[in-house]
């Protein structure tokens, strides 16, 4: 019996989502994630100090 109401909530849970996913449209988290990636290092590269450049000539 422990088992069961222990993964009641994690089964719950899944049963839901695959419900929600099936019958909604929810936006792929993976492809905003790597968007946002993008975004963050573009910003990163366009706004980084020059580095540096020491002439020992």
């Amino acid at each position: 019996m422990g088992i069961i109401r222990s993964c009641f909530s994690f089964i719950a849970g899944t049963a839901c989502g695959v419900y929600i996913a099936q019958n909604y449209n929810v936006p792929n988290i993976k492809k905003l994630a790597d968007t946002a990636l993008f975004m963050a290092k573009h910003v990163e590269e366009k706004y980084r100090k020059p580095k540096k450049r020491d002439d020992d000539d």
